[in-house]
């Protein structure tokens, strides 16, 4: 583990955030929006995809707007079209700290969102879904490198 080191590091925060902002920007007055502003990493490998979403805890719950699950789905059907995609939404206490191997984070895979396997309520609004970590699969963040790193391997095939 005292070797890992990060495939990408942004170099100038700042930036970083103003042209997210510049790009939050692009959202007009008047229209109608349910969350879901961005997804948080895409990243492609020999025609396969891993796709992460990251959410942090809160009293045991991860909050997932709806209309950012119904993009999910579309997305997912699409980049699974081949069977070459890996959609995973992860839960992590606010303090994690991810230069401990042994930091725990939840995830969950769009397979078992799709098949019902994760049992999702709507808040009372509506408009956001929550999932509890009991319905999600414990991980350390060396078996989440791990994890990476074996789908990883699979596209090289």
């Amino acid at each position: 583990m005292s070797d890992y080191r990060p495939k990408h590091t942004i170099f100038d925060k700042e930036k970083f955030l103003e042209e997210r902002s510049k790009l939050g920007g692009l959202a007009q007055e008047g229209m109608k929006t349910t969350g879901g502003t961005d997804i948080d990493w895409v990243i492609e490998h020999r025609g396969g995809f891993i796709v992460m979403e990251n959410k942090t805890f809160s009293k045991d719950w991860i909050r997932l707007p709806v209309g950012q699950m119904i993009t999910f789905g579309q997305m997912y059907k699409k980049l699974n079209a081949d069977g070459k995609c890996h959609f995973l939404i992860f839960g992590f206490e606010s303090d994690v700290d991810f230069k401990n191997p042994e930091s725990l984070a939840w995830y969950f895979d769009m397979e078992d969102w799709k098949n019902g396997k994760i049992c999702s309520n709507r808040t009372i609004s509506f408009k956001k879904f929550g999932v509890h970590r009991r319905e999600m699969t414990k991980i350390t963040l060396k078996e989440y490198r791990e994890l990476m790193e074996k789908y990883w391997k699979e596209f090289e095939k």
